[in-house]
């Protein structure tokens, strides 16, 4: 069917689908508030008691680490480190795509960012949270974690500022101090909506507290976009950054499998590999449940799948150049660990896992049947995120456990203490993230009304033109 000029965009650039057109501010409010004052129903109900009894497993596993000391976790010698590093460098990674989506992608003025910028960012936040604790209990000792500061000590005691574990405390803790700024001040306008349709005096109270007294003036205003502006100036480099210091606890090793420049690039596009497909996973059934499909449309799930298929596309040519420097390099130790340990080692199905979720699952985004499909982008997804584990897995475990020396191979087996301290960190996350979709909305309502009236500036524009 032909379309008709006002439905048919003059500028294929034009994001005209990234709002209904029907909505106007006042339904815009309705419906990005609704989710706040509405009652939560069964379902939700329901996977908060799932995500608590998770988060239990982790209270479990964390009380008994520290009663019994960190010798209850599979950790051996050779694998010294295991399931908490493993988890720490996967809960990074997906913490990646909040900063990517929001600070990258408004620099570079994408306006589809607007409507899943919120999601993005609140996932990066919970996911740092979840992967600090692991380093945290990693040190055998969390209660003394302040020696790794450089505080004045009368002792004289400071941190081995040459070794990468303390590199990783002062990118995190910039990383997780960047990234709650940048979404708190994103809040600041919605959280005035919040307090101004508050129905009781204890809700306006509080969104009031938030608020910090913001009435929506031009100066308001103003100084809000200088510092959304300068805070995201500010997190781009910590995208980068970030993932590049916690490759560096591998590359600056001599270790087989580990002992690789390439592994930069490869770590920070594997984590906004990562980072989307869990944005996918979460956006998926929220914006059906929370009736928000005219703001998240269509059209942002495709944009994402084609970032998935791009970084993916990145993270497998990662895997054929470290295949290709081993042979190149014509060392024993490179080839044997990539070419024998890896492909046929104790942890072969982990390694054929990790290439069927990583190299294979992205490419069906090639056709737009399949970016578009739900069903079959939110599967994807969950391949990809499961993939992604089985990477860490592979880097970390299989190095450590066959490395120069056969008399001191080793096979790593982990216990339930670290699986219930893996599954607990899952509900962690996931509990947080219900309580954010209960008590604040979930997509930045000021950003989507500026969104919609450029969109019916441009739709005004092009009538005049015709």
């Amino acid at each position: 069917m032909a379309q008709t000029a006002a439905t048919a965009p003059l500028d294929p650039l034009e994001p005209r689908d990234l709002v209904a057109p029907h909505h106007d501010d006042k339904s815009l409010n309705e419906t990005l508030l609704d989710h706040v004052w509405r009652k939560p129903g069964k379902g939700w109900f329901m996977l908060f008691g799932l995500t608590l009894s998770a988060l239990g497993l982790l209270v479990i596993g964390v009380t008994y680490t520290l009663a019994r000391g960190i010798g209850v976790w599979g950790n051996n010698q050779p694998v010294g480190w295991a399931f908490d590093i493993i988890n720490f460098v996967w809960w990074v990674g997906i913490g990646h795509a909040g900063t990517l989506i929001s600070a990258i992608l408004l620099l570079f003025q994408q306006k589809w960012r607007t409507s899943i910028n919120r999601f993005a960012e609140a996932m990066t936040l919970f996911a740092v949270m979840c992967a600090g604790l692991f380093p945290l209990l990693h040190t055998g000792r969390p209660w003394f974690a302040f020696w790794l500061f450089p505080y004045p000590s009368t002792l004289g005691a400071w941190p081995q500022f040459r070794s990468p574990l303390v590199w990783d405390v002062f990118a995190i803790s910039t990383y997780l101090t960047v990234s709650a700024l940048f979404w708190f001040v994103g809040l600041i306008p919605d959280l005035a909506a919040l307090r101004d349709s508050s129905k009781t005096k204890l809700q306006r109270t509080i969104y009031g507290l938030f608020a910090l007294g913001w009435r929506g003036s031009g100066r308001h205003w103003h100084n809000y976009k200088i510092a959304y502006l300068l805070l995201a100036g500010l997190s781009t480099p910590l995208v980068v950054s970030v993932h590049t210091i916690v490759s560096f606890d591998f590359a600056v090793s001599l270790l087989p499998g580990w002992h690789a420049t390439i592994f930069p690039p490869y770590f920070v596009a594997g984590a906004v590999f990562s980072g989307f497909a869990m944005v996918i996973t979460l956006i998926v059934p929220a914006r059906k449940y929370l009736g928000l499909r005219d703001v998240i449309t269509d059209r942002h799930l495709e944009n994402m799948n084609k970032v998935i298929l791009a970084t993916g596309l990145i993270v497998s040519y990662g895997y054929m150049m470290e295949h290709f420097v081993a042979w190149y390099s014509q060392n024993q130790y490179e080839m044997w660990t990539f070419y024998v340990n890896r492909a046929t080692g104790p942890y072969a199905g982990v390694y054929w896992l990790m290439i069927a979720c990583n190299v294979i699952t992205p490419n069906i985004f090639w056709f737009k049947k399949c970016r578009t499909s739900i069903p079959i982008m939110w599967v994807a997804s969950i391949a990809v995120n499961i993939g992604m584990w089985c990477e860490r897995f592979i880097i970390i475990v299989t190095s450590l456990s066959q490395d120069f020396l056969p008399s001191s191979w080793g096979i790593y087996t982990p216990t339930w203490v670290d699986w219930s301290i893996y599954i607990g960190t899952l509900g962690l996350f996931g509990t947080l993230f219900l309580l954010f979709l209960k008590f604040v909305p979930a997509v930045a309502i000021s950003e989507v009304k500026e969104l919609q009236l450029e969109l019916k500036h441009a739709r005004h524009n092009s009538h005049g033109a015709h």
